[in-house]
């Protein structure tokens, strides 16, 4: 009997053992899943340091001279856009799929969005609402000067350049677009808040609506089903997307492509990620056999 218990005792001890053997092993052998790489950039146009949060395509290799599409994406942080759009650019960029070509994709990180993507305003409330508005300029010029020449310095880049970015992120793309057209050469612009300043921007003349602009040009313009903006006088944010669109348009140069999107089951909140992956089919058109 003395022995029967003994055999028993030895068994649980064994059993412990090898279920501590196995647990130790579980942590020894896991490891970080990784997305991409974080860099960092001293701006002195913002008098800031920034975060910039970057995937690399697969096979991605500096030392190979194979260079990449660029995407930079508004609303980069980890927390906001970064992982679902990098997620749609690798999906579409399996060899099965080839939708779009390998690209690196840039997320700024967000630091003051309403600072950085407005320019400033002749409305009071909104300058009371939001005292650090109106820094567009710098910011644009933080893209100009310094995100891009960084980007082309230490990865391999080509000449394609989009940018994405929804609600005051498509406004400050707006403003790029018509105040400093070469600076990309597709633009994503989902839900963008075109309200603001009470839709002056969409009296903005521009190179882009001239003969002579020689860059081909994508644009890709998408907007939900978000109704009225908040602003004092009555403004609708499909309106104005269709506005921004038709004065697009109505370019005399050829080398200016529009799209518009309308997403009629989609709202503020849930048409970012629908519009990027359709945008994605509108510059990239599948040729048929």
């Amino acid at each position: 009997m003395n022995r029967f218990f003994a055999l028993i005792f030895l068994l649980i001890c064994q059993t412990t053992l090898f279920s501590q053997k196995n647990k130790t092993k579980t942590v020894e052998t896991s490891k970080p899943f990784v997305l991409g790489v974080i860099d960092e950039i001293q701006s002195k146009e913002l008098n800031e340091k920034r975060i910039l949060n970057i995937y690399l395509p697969e096979g991605y290799n500096p030392a190979e001279a194979t260079k990449y599409p660029v995407i930079y994406l508004l609303d980069g942080s980890a927390n906001e856009d970064f992982i679902h759009i990098s997620g749609l650019v690798q999906f579409n960029s399996f060899e099965w799929i080839n939708q779009v070509p390998k690209s690196i994709v840039v997320g700024i990180a967000t630091v003051d969005r309403r600072r950085d993507f407005t320019f400033p305003t002749t409305v009071e409330k909104d300058k009371s609402r939001f005292p650090t508005t109106g820094h567009s300029d710098q910011f644009i010029a933080f893209i100009e000067k310094e995100l891009q020449p960084f980007m082309d310095k230490n990865y391999k880049t080509n000449e394609s350049k989009t940018i994405i970015g929804q609600s005051l992120g498509g406004l400050l793309e707006t403003e790029i677009l018509l105040k400093k057209p070469f600076l990309f050469n597709k633009y994503v612009i989902v839900s963008p808040s075109l309200w603001w300043n009470n839709g002056s921007i969409l009296d903005l003349d521009s190179e882009i609506l001239k003969a002579n602009f020689s860059q081909k040009t994508e644009i890709y313009v998408a907007v939900g089903k978000e109704g009225l903006a908040p602003t004092a006088m009555p403004r609708v944010m499909e309106v104005d997307a269709n506005l921004l669109t038709e004065k697009l348009k109505e370019s005399k140069s050829k080398n200016i492509k529009v799209y518009f999107d309308y997403f009629p089951e989609e709202n503020h909140g849930t048409i970012l990620h629908p519009a990027v992956a359709n945008s994605f089919k509108f510059f990239y058109p599948t040729v048929k056999e």
